[in-house]
């Protein structure tokens, strides 16, 4: 007798095992330091900030928006694989426990999300409407939760429908009628917010409507999306470990490749150069990741007003970038043509490091011309003297070695 519950329970237990076995080098000991530190400082100077806030900050605007976003977005791992369009699709109307322990899961899973953003608001909340009390706050959350749920049973039913310009409409307003509920309740405008809430539960019942008249389960679309998020979360853990599953996507991006390859010299010891800098260009999320975390790193220097904290804060963007740039080495493990190169197998780790390098001194020089802007010419003499000894000396003591021994 087939057990669909049994089977969700099997695939989940294979799910968890599966990401545990990468979270634990993505947080590592080096990037754990790192993000305490960051939250412990972040948190410092969020209470700093607080302290001289305008009357007329709009906390509701930012908040409504933030949380609206996170009501609205409700994706539900169903763990499905591709093997199921053959075995499992005849079994769909015993599928029933199966996918309500998706969306179950999936909640869970979401919630945290939004009660995190809720933490973090929580001061700026109080600092801005500071005559309400905790259990008015706590009654809000709840609130969200329960749009959140319904929302996700929503989002659920539209993932029947197998025209996505209907998908796209549904989840744009449901988008913006969060938005606006959130805002409302933030600011206390009952009558506001209860209108907004009725044109949810509209929407929401009208997607109803729509999926009972579909003809069954897109099982098409539900596998692509579960593979999806999957494979994301695969480039990500890829910056820290090898990962076997992972399916690289290329992009062309000629506007920008063709300027910088077009400057390796066409020569056999440049094999390596060329194939690597391409790599970083086009593969994966290593270009998209560096610079995010220049921009992320920029913004906080840009505007914590201490000079010390700045330059802390440059050290450790400018360390999660070479660290997780070394992922770049393992590009392409699994390429076997690579062992016919009629070339020298050190110019392989020489390359990478030479990538490595520049990203650093990139960046420390994007650092430092952020703190000129600002006329803290201390500050930028010592971020860039910091930041180019840095970048020397992990290279030196410690990506060297490491990619020595591989």
């Amino acid at each position: 007798m087939f057990d669909s519950h049994a089977l969700y329970k099997k695939r989940l237990s294979s799910h968890v095992t599966n990401l545990s076995r990468y979270l634990k080098y993505m947080f590592n000991g080096h990037i754990a330091f790192a993000m305490l530190f960051f939250v412990a400082a972040t948190a410092y100077y969020y209470q700093q900030w607080l302290e001289q806030l305008p009357a007329n900050f709009p906390t509701g605007i930012i908040m409504g928006i933030v949380l609206g976003l996170l009501m609205s977005y409700n994706p539900i791992r169903t763990l499905l694989q591709e093997p199921d369009l053959v075995f499992l699709i005849a079994a769909e109307q015993r599928m029933g426990a199966y996918f309500r322990n998706s969306i179950i899961y999936s909640f869970i899973i979401q919630m945290y999300l939004l009660v995190l953003a809720a933490a973090a608001f929580g001061p700026l909340y109080f600092a801005s409407f500071s005559g309400r009390t905790g259990s008015i706050y706590l009654v809000m959350l709840l609130l969200f939760l329960i749009l959140k749920g319904m929302n996700m049973l929503a989002n659920w039913n539209m993932l029947k429908v197998r025209e996505k310009s209907i998908r796209t409409v549904d989840l744009t307003a449901r988008t913006l009628l969060n938005m606006a509920t959130a805002y409302f309740v933030i600011e206390g405008q009952a009558v506001f917010a209860i209108i907004s809430i009725v044109l949810l539960l509209l929407v929401i019942v009208y997607d109803f409507t729509v999926a009972v008249k579909q003809p069954g389960i897109s099982w098409e679309l539900l596998i692509e999306k579960d593979q999806m998020r999957l494979q994301s979360f695969y480039r990500i853990a890829n910056l820290f470990a090898d990962v076997p599953h992972l399916k690289n996507k290329v992009k062309k991006r000629e506007w920008l490749t063709k300027p910088i390859i077009s400057r390796v010299p066409f020569a056999q010891s440049s094999t390596y150069d060329y194939l690597y800098q391409l790599s970083f260009l086009r593969s994966g999320d290593y270009l998209g990741m560096y610079v995010r975390l220049v921009v992320i790193g920029g913004i906080f220097i840009w505007v914590i007003p201490n000079v010390w904290i700045k330059i802390l804060f440059a050290i450790l963007f400018i360390y999660l970038s070479v660290f997780q740039m070394m992922a770049l080495y393992h590009h392409h493990r699994t390429q076997m043509w690579l062992d016919l190169y009629p070339v020298k197998p050190d110019l392989k780790r020489t390359a990478v490091i030479t990538i490595i390098r520049r990203l650093g001194y990139i960046q420390t020089i994007v650092f430092t011309l952020l703190l000129l802007i600002q006329f803290e010419w201390l500050g930028s003499i010592l971020i860039l003297a910091g930041g180019l000894a840095f970048v020397w000396a992990y290279i030196t003591f410690y990506v060297h070695p490491k990619l020595g021994k591989i």
